[in-house]
């Protein structure tokens, strides 16, 4: 004998639940939730009619109880350890979050952003290790980052640039070579025939920095050359126009400067044009990222673009790779390339 479903199931004005599709489908709610969760151990006939109850009924799953059951909460974190102002005015991240999002978008998981230095570092902490997540993207990890770097032992994470602390040995990375990147900036002065470079680079508590100023070094050294002034930034446009004002009244002669960022040197340029200086004929610039910034300038920067979008694209395969249990390597390298413009 068939049964026939009861109107007031149908019709009722509450959301419908596990119960009203078994009860339509004519099964046990254990079968539904099977076939809502993929499972084999059901019929094709069962299949049939728990999807054609789903559709009738408008039935939507309950993800909280699927987390529950399941454990997975089909949800990644993308951290970012910057000040909401710092975050809105880079470029960088944006391309960085599309490259994610776009991946993201073929498969199951949706994105939530953390821009974590907002908060109180242990509440982002204690929300990342608290079940809401399956894993984490960090992206512009500071030294200061340090519970970050720990989260690796609870926590399937991704580092977008190589973190500052390498306490633990879970660390999966993706990156440019930023010594690479540098020093192959600087060899491209040097080849242009300048002689005296100096660099303003990036925050000392970041890897970037650290890592482009070593660069820098690496192609002056082998040049023969001694190395010109050196300031210090925070990847702003204004921290690169205090940098350039602090080495004009230096005194010290250069000829050429390295920027390990397109908006410090964008930033540097307009005070080189305040103090009435050419850019090339009187000082070389050349910087990383291939951004608006670097596109835009008066004249435009010659730079190394470092791809931000296939960065974040990339983080996000292997941190996904990695939550379905496929070996990746450790340290995945983007290639980066030199982008000639006016300003050598």
């Amino acid at each position: 004998m068939n049964w026939v479903p009861r109107l007031s199931i149908v019709t009722t004005e509450t959301a419908p639940t596990l119960e009203a599709v078994a009860a339509l489908a004519g099964v046990s709610r254990s079968t539904v939730s099977r076939v809502v969760n993929g499972s084999t151990r059901v019929t094709p006939e069962a299949v049939t009619a728990v999807n054609e109850a789903i559709e009738q009924l408008a039935y939507v799953p309950n993800r909280a109880a699927r987390t529950l059951a399941s454990r997975h909460t089909n949800t990644i974190a993308l951290v970012i350890p910057e000040n909401t102002a710092k975050f809105f005015a880079d470029p960088y991240f944006a391309s960085v979050i599309q490259g994610v999002a776009m991946y993201l978008a073929n498969t199951d998981y949706t994105l939530t952003l953390l821009i974590a230095s907002e908060t109180d570092p242990e509440k982002t902490r204690r929300y990342l290790q608290g079940g809401n997540v399956d894993g984490a993207l960090i992206l512009s990890h500071h030294s200061d980052d340090r519970s970050f770097t720990q989260l690796t032992k609870s926590l399937p994470v991704v580092f977008g640039g190589r973190p500052m602390s390498q306490e633990g040995t879970d660390n999966y990375i993706v990156d440019v070579d930023n010594v690479d990147a540098a020093a192959r900036a600087t060899r491209h002065l040097i080849e242009h025939g300048r002689r005296r470079i100096a660099t303003i680079t990036g925050p000392q508590n970041m890897a970037a920095g650290i890592d482009r100023v070593e660069g820098w070094r690496v192609a002056v050294t082998e040049a023969g050359l001694e190395p010109g002034p050196l300031e210090i930034g925070d990847f702003t446009p204004t921290s690169g126009a205090d940098a350039m004002r602090r080495m004009l009244a230096a005194g010290a002669p250069f000829d050429a400067v390295f920027v390990a960022s397109a908006q410090m040197a964008s930033g540097a340029l307009g005070v080189l044009r305040e103090h009435g200086l050419r850019v090339p004929e009187d000082v070389s610039i050349i910087t990383i990222d291939n951004d608006w910034f670097a596109q835009n300038a008066t004249p435009p920067l010659t730079t190394i673009d470092q791809p931000s979008m296939v960065q974040g694209s990339t983080i996000a395969e292997v941190l996904v790779r990695r939550l379905r249990g496929e070996d990746v390597e450790r340290t995945t390298l983007i290639p980066t390339t030199l982008v000639e413009r006016a300003s050598v």
